[in-house]
């Protein structure tokens, strides 16, 4: 088998995962890597293990894999295939700036591809400079941490180690919150105004910040760029969380009970979008496209916008960009 060609620089992209398949079957290992992370459930392992494969990874398959196949398209999970789309920009947008001799790839934290084998087959390019973007604009112990997490479990066997830089987040980069702003204006312009923009990030229990973890200031600081930039009266929008899971306080105000309440109260027009993702998956595509817009015309609303996340749109990638650029200075 030919070498790949070898490039000293590269960059790794890496976002959450989804697994192989829209079933039961695949859904099964992939929840049971995903919930046995200790950054994404820190409970003691006496405690949760038997909770994990007593319970959970006897039901939930079943449930994920429905939602899933809600949102699977012909060329597999949407996750999967815009980060390889915007992967593929992004060596294009290097390029274009005289960085083409960047190898650019992408990973999964779960799944595939994996962590593990996107470092062997960077290791096997000669990579001898590596940069490391988990594609979460707002740092999280859950998140982010957990990616640098899996690129040292997946170094810790491997005899060269490459120099290595971690992107930690990007929550009020001035390319970020005019290219979340531009999304906003173009879809007002195609679908007109809405009484109410709401702002929704991926919840984590409420105890993960009163221990030091930063997101939730984070993405208070990143809707209050955006409604700045767009000059949003304060009565016009409100940041909410969403996907909580489990028994114990999350973060508030919850999306669902927000959108339920709105509509209770008159609200007929309401918009969605969630600045955390970037890129369309389950919990943007089905949790709050399709689930989320049921909840609200059920309760009375009559229309319910969702804004797609900022995925391979050029503005987004030109912000990759100058990230890479920034956090490799001096290479």
């Amino acid at each position: 088998m030919p070498m790949p060609p070898t490039s000293p620089i590269a960059v790794l992209l890496i976002n959450l995962g989804s697994p192989a398949a829209p079933t039961k079957k695949a859904l099964r290992p992939y929840l049971n890597e995903f919930l046995s992370d200790r950054r994404v459930i820190d409970l003691p392992r006496w405690q949760w293990l038997p909770i994990l494969h007593g319970i959970v990874l006897n039901t939930r398959p079943k449930r994920s894999a429905h939602a899933y196949r809600q949102i699977w398209q012909e060329d597999g999970a949407p996750l999967i295939a815009i980060t390889a789309r915007q992967t593929l920009a992004l060596r294009s947008t290097l390029a274009a700036r005289g960085l083409g001799h960047y190898h650019v790839a992408s990973a999964m934290r779960y799944g595939q591809p994996s962590i593990k084998n996107a470092l062997r087959d960077l290791a096997a390019r000669g990579v001898e400079k590596l940069l490391i973007v988990p594609m979460y604009p707002q740092y999280s112990d859950a998140t982010t941490a957990s990616v640098f997490d899996g690129v040292a479990q997946a170094l810790a066997n491997q005899r060269a180690i490459p120099e290595l830089r971690l992107v930690r987040d990007w929550h009020t980069h001035p390319r970020y919150i005019a290219a979340l702003a531009d999304s906003i204006r173009r879809h007002t312009l195609a679908h007109g105004a809405t009484e109410q923009l709401l702002f929704s990030f991926h919840g984590l229990p409420a105890r993960y910040a009163t221990e030091g973890d930063p997101y939730p200031r984070q993405c208070e600081a990143t809707v209050a760029a955006v409604a700045a930039e767009l000059q949003l009266p304060a009565e016009r929008y409100r940041l909410v969380y969403q996907s909580r899971f489990g028994n114990e306080p999350w973060l508030q105000p919850y999306a669902d009970e927000t959108i339920q309440a709105l509509a209770a109260e008159g609200y007929k027009n309401i918009r969605i979008i969630c600045p955390g993702f970037t890129a369309d998956c389950l919990e943007t595509l089905e949790e709050m496209a399709m689930t989320n817009r049921s909840l609200f015309l059920q309760h009375g609303g009559t229309h319910y916008d969702y804004i797609p996340a900022l995925n391979d749109d050029p503005a987004h990638i030109e912000l990759l960009a100058d990230l890479v650029a920034a956090h490799t200075q001096g290479w």
